[in-house]
C-alpha cells in the first residue's frame, strides 16, 4: 500500500495503521509520538507479543520496513524477538558481582564484539541473526572470565547442540570471532587460548534438510524430463517467481544476485546485452581479488530482463509489490528476497507441513528440489555440454583459486557468452519437448 505521511499525522492516540505488504507491521500513535511496532505470535508461547522498530518521522517507512524484515526474520527462525531483544540488552557491559567491579567477562567481550564489529559490518539481518546466535545457549558461559575457559568448558557447551549441528556451528564461529576481537583489541591476556578456534573441527556437520521425517542430504540437480515438466509449470507462481526461476537455469547466478537486478547494471554492448552484478552485491564481496561479475543475457534469460527494464528502468527489476492494487514505480522500494522465492515453491511441494500450502491450478509436476538445485542444474549441464571447468566457474560466479586467481585476469566474456548461448538453445529444446 502507498504511505500516506498526511493520515500519519492524523492519527489519534490509540489509533494505528496496519500494511498488507508486511504483515504486523504498525504505526501507532499515541499523545506525543508516532511509534512503528511489530505485532506478532511468539512462536514459544503463542500469545500476541509487540516490539517497537522506532518512532515516526525519523525512521521512514523504508528503514522500518527493514527493522520488521529482521524481526520476522527471528520470528521465523522459531525464537521471540522481543526475548532475543532482551538477551542482547543483557550482554551490556555491567559490574560483576562474583568477580569484582570491572571485571571482564565473556558478557563484556561478546557485547564489545556486538558494538565493534558485528553493527559496524554487517547487515541488520546479519546482526539481529549473531545476536540470536550469542543469546540463550552461551547463558552457562556469560558470567565467567575468558581467559578461564577451559577446552571442556567449551567442547561441553558446543556438545549440548550437537543435534543442531548447523546452528553449533554457528555459534562456534561467532565466539572464535569474539575471542579474536578481544584479543586484537589487548583486553585479553595475548596467552588466553581461543578454544573456540580449536575444538569439534569437522564434527559438526549438518544432518540435511528434514523432509517427510527423513533427513535429506543429496545435492539434486534436476533431469531433462524434469526440466521439460518444470518450466512450463513455473508459470502458475506468478511473474515475479517464474521469471526468477528461469533465469537461476538461463544464467547460472545465485538467487540473491537475480533478485537484486538493477536496470543500471544493465548495458547494451556490440555482442549483445550484459548484466554487470557489482561486488557489493556478490557472495564474494569481502575477498579482496574479487571484482564485479559479468554475466552475459542469451534467449530467454535476455527477453524476461529486456521486459522488466522496460517497465522498471533503472531500478530494481524484481521490487516488492501490493497484490491487489498491482505494481507501481520501484524509485525507493526494496526488491523482493531469495527466501520469499523459496518459501513460494517449497509451499507448494507434497511435503510441506505448514497450514499455509500453496494450491496452484496445476500440482508441482517435480518434487524434492528448491531454487538453489536450478543454479546447480545450470552449472551440470555447462559441464555435460563440454563446457571447460575454468569458463563454468567463471561463469557461475566463484573465485579463480589459488594462485590461477593472482596471475589469470583475462574475464572469458567471449567463452561466457559462447557457452551460455549453448546452454540457452538446450533448455529450449527442453521446453519444447
Amino acid at each position: 500500500m502507498k504511505f500516506d505521511a498526511r493520515r500519519a499525522k492524523l492519527l489519534q492516540p490509540k489509533e494505528h495503521i496496519a500494511f498488507d505488504d508486511f504483515p504486523g507491521l504498525r504505526l501507532e500513535a499515541t499523545a506525543t509520538r508516532r511509534t512503528w511496532t511489530y505485532r506478532y505470535r511468539s512462536p514459544l508461547d503463542g500469545n500476541m507479543r509487540q516490539i517497537k522498530l522506532g518512532d515516526w518521522p525519523a525512521m521512514p517507512l523504508a528503514a522500518a520496513v527493514v527493522e520488521w524484515e529482521a524481526k520476522r526474520g527471528i520470528r521465523d527462525t522459531g525464537d521471540d524477538p522481543a526475548l532475543a531483544r532482551r538477551r542482547a540488552r543483557a550482554h551490556v557491559a555491567a559490574p560483576d558481582a562474583k568477580h569484582g567491579p570491572g571485571a571482564y567477562t565473556v558478557r563484556r567481550l561478546v557485547a564489545d564484539y556486538l558494538a565493534g564489529h558485528v553493527e559496524h559490518n554487517a547487515s541488520p539481518a546479519v546482526q539481529a541473526n549473531t545476536r540470536y546466535a550469542l543469546g540463550s545457549p552461551i547463558e552457562p558461559i556469560l558470567d565467567k572470565l575468558p581467559e578461564t575457559i577451559t577446552r571442556k568448558i567449551a567442547f561441553d557447551l558446543l556438545e549440548r547442540l550437537r543435534d543442531r549441528p548447523t546452528y553449533a556451528n554457528r555459534i562456534k564461529m561467532e565466539l572464535s570471532a569474539a575471542w579474536d576481537y578481544a584479543l586484537d583489541a589487548g583486553r585479553l591476556p595475548e596467552n588466553t587460548p581461543n578454544w573456540w578456534r580449536q575444538i569439534m573441527r569437522g564434527r559438526l556437520r549438518s544432518k540435511g534438510r528434514s523432509r517427510n521425517g527423513a533427513r535429506v542430504t543429496d545435492k539434486r540437480v534436476l533431469t531433462g524430463p524434469e526440466i521439460t515438466a518444470l518450466v512450463p509449470w513455473v508459470q502458475v507462481l506468478g511473474e515475479d517467481v517464474a521469471d526468477v526461476a528461469q533465469l537461476y537455469l538461463w544464467t547460472g547466478q545465485r538467487g540473491n544476485e537475480i533478485v537484486a537486478m538493477q536496470g543500471v547494471e544493465l548495458s547494451e554492448e556490440v555482442d549483445g546485452l550484459w548484466w554487470t552484478i557489482p561486488k557489493t552485491k556478490t557472495k564474494n564481496k569481502r575477498i579482496e581479488r574479487a571484482t564485479a561479475h559479468r554475466v552475459p543475457l542469451v534467449g530467454r534469460a535476455e527477453a524476461i530482463v529486456r521486459k522488466r527494464w522496460g517497465i522498471y528502468g533503472a531500478s530494481y527489476l524484481f521490487p516488492y509489490t501490493t497484490p491487489k492494487a498491482g505494481r507501481r514505480a520501484a524509485k525507493s522500494r526494496k526488491c523482493i528476497t531469495q527466501a520469499s522465492v523459496g518459501q513460494i515453491i517449497a509451499r507448494c511441494q507434497p511435503y510441506w507441513k505448514g497450514n499455509n500450502r500453496l494450491v496452484t491450478d496445476r500440482p508441482i509436476p517435480v518434487t524434492g528440489w528448491t531454487p538453489h538445485d536450478l543454479r546447480r542444474t545450470a552449472r551440470t549441464m555447462l559441464g555435460a555440454l563440454g563446457c571447460a571447468n575454468e569458463v563454468a566457474e567463471e561463469i557461475i560466479g566463484h573465485i579463480k583459486p589459488g594462485i590461477v586467481g593472482v596471475y589469470n585476469l583475462y574475464s572469458y566474456d567471449v567463452e561466457k557468452r559462447e557457452w551460455l548461448t549453448k546452454v540457452a538453445a538446450r533448455l529450449e529444446e527442453l521446453a519444447a519437448s
